[in-house]
């Protein structure tokens, strides 16, 4: 059996490696291979069929988050590992290696895992409103040994306007720490997908990101040769250029499928009534329909939206491997260099104020723009400062900052690439196990086999006992 570090540098193609000499050896070593990648293209789906094998249709992660129809909710980045249906790796690993250990250091779905030491994201929620940088570990004592020697997991540098170096800084810290116990890491490294989305894929600011995170994964890098551990690197997609947003609700909304209410003068999406509305998710954006007469109405206003490449039905979901009951009946896929937003409402001023802030749990759909102070507003950095000395001194506050409009975005992801250069890739230390193209449903029993592993046979039914 062999030690294994498997880390998710998300981002990395084939055109920035050439800009990271610690990870470059990898594939200098060992081999590169072209990753093909799953639709949507974005994090949490990638991540789920990495860890199970399976696609979308099977392990049922349609995107970032979807539209819970049990709930009547939408919601993006939930938490439980229970939403990932099928088995993970390690308990594909334990059926034949009892007492496997694994360690997750931030690959998403962590919370009630079954991984043997845990670390995800998980701010501290007071009672007065406010929010806390923090995380989750199992076991309990982790969080203490963590934080000692690397302060508070560093949230605000996580994601948003400050999302910087500093988070990837600490997972790699709390992975090192925890490679020596484990006999399979799992890693996730955020930093390329800031400034290649703030500034775009060719600009210089991402050669700068992509060597500043090869830098801080040297240590590591070289820690794991040093330890004789198996080194596989994979990224879930690449960042290609943005330059057009997509309103598909506000088209929704105009031609009379999407309904709003309001409360306190703000507009807040009704997903009750609505006929149609969208849960946008990068360059992929699930709409749902509530009633099938409506569903041919719906599709041709999305057919005709500029921006829109594929509308698929469940059939054409089938073909990508996206047909679960959790995605909308219709899919959208955009463009190249377009991408969709959550935009629902059609006046600024009735925006809800959580449009203005940080608020990833709140917002129906993904918004980049929280990468970004509005650059539009002179005032954005004086008005953050004194967002902030009021939360330093215990007070509630209102970071405001984000602007309502996409146009600021320079980098995107979600459909599937159309140049292998700016796709996702995979590298590997281990040469004797060399090939040139991986599919990433094959990831998992790549895992397996550097880990020293036998093949893995058909999972076992779930048990229906008490």
């Amino acid at each position: 059996m062999n030690r294994l570090l498997v880390l998710d540098v998300v981002g990395l193609t084939p055109k920035l490696l050439e800009h990271a000499p610690a990870l470059k050896s990898i594939a200098d070593d060992g081999w590169q291979a072209r990753l093909d990648t799953v639709l949507p293209a974005v994090t949490c789906s990638v991540q789920s069929t990495f860890l199970t094998g399976r696609r979308p249709s099977e392990h049922g992660i349609v995107g970032n988050g979807w539209y819970f129809r049990d709930l009547g909710e939408v919601y993006l980045w939930r938490q439980h590992n229970r939403l990932v249906q099928g088995e993970k790796v390690w308990e594909t690993a334990r059926r034949t290696q009892p007492g496997y250990r694994v360690a997750n250091v931030c690959w998403w779905y962590a919370m009630g895992a079954s991984t043997d030491w845990t670390v995800t994201p998980r701010p501290i929620y007071h009672a007065d409103g406010r929010k806390s940088p923090d995380c989750y570990t199992r076991p309990p004592q982790l969080h203490d040994a963590l934080t000692s020697r690397l302060g508070p997991f560093p949230l605000f540098n996580y994601w948003g306007p400050t999302a910087s170096l500093k988070s990837s800084e600490w997972i790699v810290g709390a992975t090192q720490r925890l490679l020596p116990q484990a006999d399979m890491t799992l890693a996730y490294i955020p930093h390329l997908d800031y400034d290649l989305q703030r500034f775009g894929p060719d600009s210089p600011e991402a050669v700068t990101a992509a060597q500043d995170v090869d830098r801080v994964l040297a240590p590591l890098l070289s820690q794991a040769r040093d330890a004789g551990a198996t080194v596989l690197v994979m990224s879930e997609y690449g960042i290609t250029p943005a330059s057009t947003p997509v309103h598909v609700n506000r088209a929704l909304r105009e031609s009379g499928f999407l309904e709003v209410y309001t409360q306190a003068g703000m507009e807040y999406l009704d997903p009750w009534k609505s006929h149609a509305f969208a849960v946008a998710d990068h360059q992929v954006a699930h709409v749902y329909v509530g009633e099938n007469a409506d569903l041919q109405a719906v599709r041709r206003v999305c057919e005709a939206l500029p921006g829109v490449d594929l509308v698929l039905d469940r059939d054409g979901q089938r073909d990508y491997g996206l047909d679960h009951e959790r995605a909308g009946e219709l899919v959208l896929v955009a463009a190249p260099e377009a991408w969709f937003t959550y935009y629902y409402w059609t006046d600024d001023e009735r925006a809800p104020d959580f449009a203005r802030g940080v608020d990833i749990h709140r917002k129906p759909g993904y918004d980049p723009a929280e990468l970004f102070l509005d650059p539009a507003d002179p005032r954005v950095k004086l008005r953050a400062g004194l967002a902030l000395a009021r939360k330093k001194a215990g007070l509630r506050y209102a970071m405001d900052v984000v602007p309502l409009d996409g146009r600021w975005v320079k980098g995107t992801h979600g459909r599937l690439p159309d140049d292998p250069d700016d796709g996702p890739v995979l590298l590997c230390s281990d040469p004797s196990t060399a090939r040139d193209r991986l599919a990433a449903t094959d990831v998992r029993d790549l895992m397996l086999e550097l880990a020293g592993l036998p093949a893995p046979t058909p999972a076992p039914e779930p048990s229906l006992s008490k």
